[in-house]
């Protein structure tokens, strides 16, 4: 899934905050690594930064930044969501997850029942990948069972979610970061999806 990009010239200038700081910030650990996307471009090499995701934190930053010390900024940006929980109703009272994707992959629960932070994770990227088109609820079934599956292995590294089909057999795996993978012909790569980028957009609109 593609995201739209900002470079990062226009976003020096669209912020006004100057190199040093972005490159403070980051060994601050305020920006996350794999938000610095490094692309070919006719000049040669450019930084890129995913642009709904850089431009909330940076705005974030600087109005913070006065009050709080850059250390005390990483837990406010960062909280730890392990212990968050939320009722399986307001999932999608709170336009987080749709209710047909809550209603069609946590049926069983009561709308009371809570969900933990990794179950609605689980909910959001189902309904990311829905909401492309390119997966059918059916398929979505399989996509929640690995990552209920094999999810945790990856721990804090993070991962990606890559979504196959070949001759009509839908196939979904998570792969680290920074790994490459190669599919012969016949494999048609359907949608890819950044467990990282996911769960800092869930962590803004819970916030």
């Amino acid at each position: 899934m593609e995201r739209e990009l900002i470079s990062k010239k226009e976003l020096l200038e669209q912020t006004g905050i100057s190199y040093g700081q972005l490159y403070r910030w980051k060994r601050k650990q305020l920006i996350p690594e794999e938000w610095f996307i490094r692309k070919s471009v006719f000049t040669g090499q450019e930084t890129f930064f995913p642009r709904d995701l850089i431009l909330p934190r940076i705005d974030k930053i600087l109005h913070l930044k006065d009050d709080v010390s850059l250390d005390e900024l990483v837990g406010k940006l960062s909280p730890d969501l392990n212990d968050f929980t939320l009722s399986k109703g307001d999932c999608w009272k709170r336009n987080i997850v749709s209710e047909v994707v809550v209603r069609r992959f946590a049926g069983e629960l009561p709308e009371q029942a809570v969900l933990s932070f990794q179950k609605i994770l689980f909910l959001f990227m189902a309904d990311k990948m829905l909401q492309t088109g390119e997966m059918s609820l059916e398929e979505g079934n399989l996509l929640i069972s690995t990552l209920e599956k094999h999810f945790a292995d990856f721990g804090d590294k993070g991962c990606e979610i890559v979504f196959i089909r070949k001759m009509g057999v839908s196939i979904f795996f998570l792969l680290g970061h920074a790994e490459t993978v190669h599919f012969d012909h016949g494999v048609k790569q359907v949608l890819r999806l950044s467990a990282a980028d996911c769960i800092e957009e869930l962590r803004m609109r819970l916030a």
